[in-house]
């Protein structure tokens, strides 16, 4: 990107926001989850793969009928991002939503002022 074509994008209403305590509990906020989540949900998969690699024996102890545990984990891998999901939105509703409406506010009625 050319220096104009910053400076054409350079929005002094968006960094007045952006240093406010407000953005920055947003930032926190969302920090706090997110990555917590994705570390812990990297760890479990991760799990799932070395013991598909490397705990064959464990990972094809039968369950119930047909079904072993490498097959209950795999599942179990779409039930974590479906539930990962839920709570993000949850978490977002109460926590991200309220805040990033708030900011938007701030940032509509600077623009028009």
């Amino acid at each position: 990107m050319t220096e104009p074509d910053q400076a054409a994008r350079h929005d002094p209403i968006y960094d007045r926001l952006h240093a406010t305590p407000e953005f920055a509990e947003l930032r926190r906020r969302y920090r706090g989850f997110v990555f917590p989540a994705t570390v812990a949900f990297l760890v479990w998969y991760l799990l799932y793969v070395i013991l598909s690699n490397w705990a064959g024996d464990f990972m094809s102890t039968r369950v119930v009928g047909h079904i072993n545990v490498a097959l209950v984990f795999g599942l179990l891998q779409f039930v974590t991002t479906f539930g990962l999901a839920y709570m993000y939105a949850r978490y977002s509703q109460k926590k991200l939503d309220p805040l990033a409406r708030q900011l938007d506010a701030d940032y509509r009625k600077g623009g028009d002022a």
